[in-house]
């Protein structure tokens, strides 16, 4: 691959075709090319897919690895003008989401069994009266009000602060300091430091659990005597971050993309059996998590192109969700979609762990909100509300919403 043939690094990230599509370069390229060079701003040569098949490819194969410390995974921070890897990162204990098997494998195991399927289930009624409670104190509200302060983000939150035995008492520490690590444009000294406090937190919280075990995750993770206290720390940073992160914006954003597509918010009130349904292509259609890296350990064939070993590889799943070979007229919001298939909670060996639990709380969110405000509306013009491309996770930073009838 020649640097003439590699696009300038410069990756698309902001959504210029609307708040809800891929930014128009990303779609130009995977019609084009769906696994093409890209040119890093330090000269390195490095691979963009966007193609569904060739991203389901990549990232069930271990070849590609999510390792931080082999090599230098060549990830910016931020905009193009700001510093990139230079050396390889040293593993950081804990944080399973980085490592490849078997050291992945051995810690995913300790928690395979924490959310299963069936687990999860048992759980779905204690979420749903969560989300009853939030939604009875966004009634007594007098409209407007942030969705995202007053629903998206406490539901979410106080599931994932309850199954880890986090105190609810403290997410605003937690909270604060998880949006700091995620902004994308910030030098890496403000994001070490958000990231530093989140950890000094936890290692005191892991260290008690330890002392004194409870009924929750981090318990049960901390009975085990071959997990270190480094290790407790990055898997529970791990799963508080992504546990309440993602679902938070998936409903804020899925609240907003239902009220901009009235006819299938109407479709849905209708027919509440096609919720589930619903919460899938609402899934393929956000991809609030977009951006993934890996790194090549070999010379690796991937839909007709060579990634060269030592090659970082940036996957784009929101462009792989809008994949027209994968998906019919994938820009249209359809509830009736059968979406499933979407890659939006990965897929190979760092599949998310959480899915059903994030399932179960969506459900409930979206039923819920819509059960009880039948007369949702904004409040402020579309246009107006604030999206977070300035975030490594997107969705809305405020929803504000009004409505007119008393919620029963």
């Amino acid at each position: 691959m020649s640097q003439t043939s590699a696009i300038p690094y410069g990756l698309p990230t902001e959504r210029d075709a609307g708040p809800f599509a891929p930014p128009s370069e990303l779609t130009r390229l995977r019609a084009v090319r769906p696994v093409s060079p890209l040119l890093f701003p330090d000269g390195h040569e490095g691979w963009l897919v966007t193609g569904y098949e060739a991203v389901r490819q990549l990232m069930a194969d271990t070849r590609f690895s999510s390792r931080l410390d082999i090599g230098v995974l060549h990830v910016p921070y931020g905009t193009s003008d700001m510093p990139v890897a230079t050396e390889p990162s040293p593993q950081i204990p804990g944080m399973f989401i980085a490592m490849d098997p078997p050291d992945h494998s051995r810690l995913r195991r300790r928690l395979t069994g924490a959310f299963t399927v069936k687990r999860m289930r048992t759980l779905e009624e204690h979420i749903a009266d969560i989300v009853e409670r939030q939604l009875d104190h966004l009634a007594r509200l007098a409209p407007p009000a942030d969705l995202v302060k007053e629903l998206a983000l406490p539901v979410p939150s106080l599931v994932i602060c309850e199954l880890l035995g986090v105190p609810y008492a403290d997410r605003e520490t937690f909270q604060v300091n998880s949006a700091k690590f995620l902004v994308r444009d910030q030098s890496i000294e403000e994001k070490m430091a958000a990231y530093g406090a989140m950890m000094g937190y936890l290692a005191e919280l892991v260290t008690r659990k330890r002392a004194e075990p409870g009924e929750d995750i981090l318990s049960d993770l901390a009975r085990h005597d071959d997990l270190t206290i480094e290790e407790l720390t990055g898997a529970a940073f791990l799963l508080l971050l992504a546990g309440h992160e993602t679902t938070a914006n998936m409903l804020s954003l899925g609240t907003f993309a239902l009220l901009e597509h009235p006819e299938q918010l109407a479709e849905l009130r209708a027919n509440p059996e096609l919720l589930p349904g619903a919460v899938e292509e609402l899934m393929r259609y956000l991809s609030v998590a977009d951006i993934f890296y890996r790194y090549a350990t070999e010379d690796i064939e991937l839909c007709g192109e060579t990634i060269g070993k030592g090659s970082t590889v940036v996957i784009s799943l929101l462009a792989a969700n809008h994949d027209p070979a994968r998906f019919e007229n994938p820009g249209t919001l359809d509830i009736r979609r059968t979406a499933r298939g979407h890659l939006s909670f990965g897929h190979g060996v760092h599949q998310c762990l959480g899915q059903q639990l994030a399932r179960i709380e969506m459900r409930a969110g979206f039923g819920g909100l819509l059960r009880r405000f039948p007369t949702l509306r904004l409040a402020v013009p579309a246009g107006e509300v604030k999206l977070r491309t300035d975030m490594n996770i997107y969705g809305v930073h405020e929803l504000p919403v009004t409505w007119t009838a008393p919620a029963g």
